[in-house]
């Protein structure tokens, strides 16, 4: 065992879904830095090749790749352009997901005067679409990868699927019914998986960030004028620490997860990183 710990993730093949989002490009970075030949996939790819050109003109290894995490013949192809360049996947990082307006209330509590509001979203009349688009985003968008990566894991020394959870799977937070709903089954999910796995020396974990400022949740931190909004105050107070994350810090516990000569006996947990939010009661 070397100390300090160092992270040696020398020729893995790293599957990283969402790869290019704000997040999921910490992550990119990360994984190719530590040695790791890295497969940024998301719908645009654009953003993903352009991601992989930066990576790749740093000396490390990378390749972008668009698909849908929903639709399983589409990750099938994706699989299969990775197999012909890079070979077989060692390590998949579901980072695909996200929230959508549909998919949630305006209220924290239920307001009976929204009942009479034309256009207000409330509990009674959410869409059943976006509700399930959003479900199944941050769920099947997780399952399907699974499947399809997960193949190539079977048996193979240093194999495992990293999970990206939240605190909503926790506590759910108000107004994001569907969001919260598919990230307590992605721990839920985690912890089959690591058992079903567990003799075939496939790793599953998870990590659940707290807040951090996304592509997908700036409208709900920020007003137009860059201050922070009602619900981003709120964050804040519960937060111990004080402030919202930064995606770097994220990284540690990232790449402790995935290189199994850290964690080699390290299955089925999901880790927050979330500066005490998780922890504290707000007394």
């Amino acid at each position: 065992m070397n100390y300090p710990l160092t992270f040696d993730l020398k020729d893995k093949v790293i599957v990283i879904t969402g790869g290019a989002g704000v997040l999921g490009t910490a992550f990119s970075k990360a994984c190719a830095q530590a040695g790791g030949k890295v497969v940024i996939l998301g719908r645009s790819l654009d953003k993903a090749q352009k991601l992989a050109d930066e990576i790749c003109a740093n000396g490390k290894k990378a390749m972008a790749v668009s698909a849908d995490v929903l639709s399983k013949e589409s990750i099938l192809e994706a699989h299969a352009k990775i197999r012909q360049t890079f070979g077989s996947v060692d390590i998949l990082i579901n980072g695909a997901g996200g929230n959508d307006p549909k998919a949630t209330t305006k209220d924290e509590y239920f307001n009976r005067d929204a009942l009479n509001i034309e256009g207000q979203n409330h509990f009674f009349n959410m869409d059943l679409e976006g509700f399930n688009y959003v479900f199944g985003l941050n769920f099947t968008g997780t399952l399907i990868p699974s499947q399809v990566f997960g193949m190539d894991m079977i048996d193979k020394e240093g194999a495992c699927i990293l999970n990206i959870s939240s605190m909503s799977a926790f506590n759910p937070l108000t107004k994001i019914p569907a969001y919260s709903a598919a990230k307590a089954a992605i721990n839920n999910f985690t912890q089959w998986m690591a058992v079903h796995f567990a003799k075939q020396g496939i790793r599953v974990n998870a990590l659940a960030p707290g807040f951090f400022a996304t592509e997908q949740n700036r409208a709900l931190l920020f007003k137009p004028d860059g201050s922070l909004s009602e619900r981003a105050h709120k964050i804040i107070e519960g937060t111990p620490m004080g402030r919202f994350g930064q995606p770097n810090e994220l990284i540690g516990t990232l790449l402790w997860l995935i290189d199994s000569n850290q964690s080699k006996f390290v299955t089925g947990v999901v880790i927050p990183v979330d500066g005490g939010f998780y922890s504290y009661s707000g007394v």
